[in-house]
């Protein structure tokens, strides 16, 4: 059996307090991972999963830090908190996003394509000054950022929220290729309208006229998503870098 084994490894997760972020954090510290969780206004909810770590795998070393992915000081400053109490990054995964509401293009707001761009395409900019020059320096890194089905979708009111998605897609593309002589691996994984811990308390797990439009016939979990990005972040995946990874049951399907 192939196990996905990071222990000795340490990630940096942002939006780590989040629906999606909380599961993934869980993923990666189960293969052994050192995770730094990385929150910006969900302080309790961070300390929370930090102390849930502590009691299920005592040996796994972890921090909490607050960070705001659209400014580049604060970016640096996690680094540097990173660095003093875990060590360089090994494994970075670009998963905090600003809402908003989401309307038509005549009707969004300027500022909310300005925050996209902010915390989606700066975001993994940012994330890339900070901690690729570590991974350079050992030869080994992963960078994993979270897409989406929607970037490939193009629906309507999507604009503003794909406009910064996309532009992200083309920095993470130029970076693959920058920082491949240097073993590093650059990813993304793009969900699908996934079930989480708020479509559970609700008993929203189920929506027919989306599920209907997926090969799969069904919304898969967050815990998919953890999978993939567990694996984009193993040795199993030491040779695939520049992917956009739909993880929505067929529901979009890059083509050659």
């Amino acid at each position: 059996m192939l196990n996905i084994d990071l222990s000795g490894k340490v990630a940096v997760i942002t939006g780590a307090s989040g629906e999606l972020g909380r599961v993934i954090t869980r993923t990666l510290v189960r293969a052994g991972a050192c995770v730094a969780i990385v929150y910006h206004g969900q302080r309790d909810r961070a300390l929370a999963l930090q102390a849930e770590l502590a009691a299920a795998r005592p040996a796994v070393r972890s921090l909490v830090a607050q960070a705001d992915v659209a400014d580049q000081d604060s970016i640096f400053a996690l680094r540097d908190a990173v660095k003093k109490g875990l060590g360089p990054a090994d494994i970075i995964v670009n998963n905090a996003v600003a809402q908003y509401q989401w309307t038509t293009v005549l009707d969004q707001p300027t500022e909310d394509y300005q925050s996209q761009f902010q915390t989606s395409v700066l975001h993994n900019v940012f994330m890339a000054k900070a901690f690729v020059p570590d991974m350079i320096a050992r030869r080994f890194g992963r960078v994993i950022a979270i897409n989406t089905e929607c970037t490939m979708q193009a629906q309507p009111t999507q604009s503003a929220y794909i406009s910064g998605k996309a532009g992200m897609d083309r920095v993470l593309r130029v970076l693959a290729k920058e920082v491949g002589q240097h073993q590093i691996t650059v990813n993304q994984v793009a969900p699908g309208w996934m079930i989480s811990d708020q479509y559970r308390s609700t008993g929203q797990e189920h929506q027919p006229a989306y599920e209907k439009t997926v090969p799969l016939a069904r919304r898969g979990f967050d815990q998919d998503i953890a999978n993939a990005v567990a694996f984009l972040a193993s040795d199993l995946a030491s040779f695939i870098t520049g992917v956009y990874l739909p993880v929505c049951g067929g529901n979009v399907m890059p083509c050659i």
